[in-house]
């Protein structure tokens, strides 16, 4: 039996790669240490999805580790001996960064940095794969003359039609402290892939998101406003009228790459991972996917002031993707997720 193991186990992420891979008929070695709660209080609390993963798939085995434990990553990496890493753990909130930047950095960047020696010293043939993050590219896309839609904002150029590609430059712009961290842990992800020819890939995630994401105000953006639409609950919308875009993925199609990756791996790749532009949708536009839905109007109230940083308008290019792994495309719509977060949420309240 193959072995995987997955940091951040218990997150939206992690927790979709563990669930699909224990289909496949792999032992799932998940790390996590509900850090989420540390990070966002309550609301943020994954231990119910480290509890679903324990009672409901078999061969899966938890491991309460902090990644930023550079011993304990070693000795774990070394014991369990896998045969693929899946890193999505992280501190993973662009705005709560600056509030905590010593926690930010040394989890991002140190502890993606320890997961990349450790499997360096146990293999240099294990496939790596590591949950980055479009906030790499800064404020850059922000530069990209825009269309101002009734509803949206949508890049003007031509030669951006598609998305935001992989060769879209990354520095001389602004991006948050926690988009400085992740750029760190980008590059080294690349720099072991070229430097030791290990087989390393960074997914430059758009909006990921689907049913098992504990979302909140600062991080989940899907996630988050289904909840507050469901709980009849004031939305706070940041700058740019409401009509910044983003691409929406559904963990289970992030998963399926993940998958197509590891069985034909290749040396420090980079990949957009995002919903694509037929996923995209503004902050406006899913307040009225959501009412739909449920019924409810949705209540929120305007800032004018945008968060540091953000994207008016981000969209993957996928065409890279689908060039190496023709085998990969989008399954789930972006109707299909909205729904599926709406009933997640619907039975988590009913159950709590």
């Amino acid at each position: 039996m193959k072995k995987l193991l997955v940091t951040g186990s218990s997150g939206l992420i992690g927790s979709e790669v563990c669930v699909h891979f224990s289909k496949l008929g792999w032992e799932i070695h998940g790390v996590d240490n509900n850090q989420r709660a540390v990070f966002f209080g309550e609301n943020g609390d994954t231990r119910w999805n480290q509890n679903r993963l324990q009672t409901s798939l078999a061969h899966f085995h938890h491991h309460e580790l902090d990644i930023r434990d550079r011993q304990g990553v070693i000795d774990l990496i070394a014991q369990i001996a896998p045969d693929a890493i899946v890193h999505t753990a992280a501190q993973p909130s662009h705005d709560r960064a600056a509030a905590i930047p010593f926690e930010d950095f040394d989890t991002n960047a140190v502890g993606t940095f320890n997961l990349l020696e450790a499997t360096r010293r146990y293999s240099t043939q294990v496939p790596f794969v590591h949950m980055s993050t479009n906030k790499v590219y800064g404020d850059a896309p922000n530069e990209i003359e825009m269309a101002e839609l009734a509803t949206r904002w949508d890049y003007a150029d031509k030669a951006y039609e598609h998305g935001i590609p992989e060769s879209f430059r990354i520095d001389q712009c602004k991006h948050s402290l926690f988009g400085s961290s992740k750029v760190s842990a980008d590059i080294s992800v690349q720099e072991y892939g070229r430097y030791f020819n290990m087989p390393t890939c960074v997914l430059r995630g758009g909006c990921l998101t689907g049913p098992s994401h504990s979302g909140v105000e600062l991080h989940g953006f899907l996630s988050y406003l289904v909840k507050c639409n469901l709980e009849e609950k004031e939305y706070t919308v940041f700058g740019y009228k409401g009509k910044q875009v983003r691409d929406n993925i559904h963990s289970y199609d992030v998963a399926r790459f993940i998958e197509e990756f590891i069985n034909a791996p290749r040396i420090a790749e980079v990949y957009n991972l995002g919903g694509g532009k037929d996923n995209t949708c503004s902050v406006l536009e899913a307040f009225d996917i959501i009412s739909k839905i449920s019924g409810k109007p949705m209540k929120y109230k305007y800032d004018e002031t945008n968060r540091i940083g953000d994207h008016i308008c981000y969209y993957s290019d996928l065409r890279k993707m689908k060039a190496h792994y023709p085998n990969w495309d989008i399954t789930k719509s972006l109707q299909t997720t909205f729904e599926e977060i709406y009933a997640a949420w619907v039975n988590r309240e009913s159950n709590s």
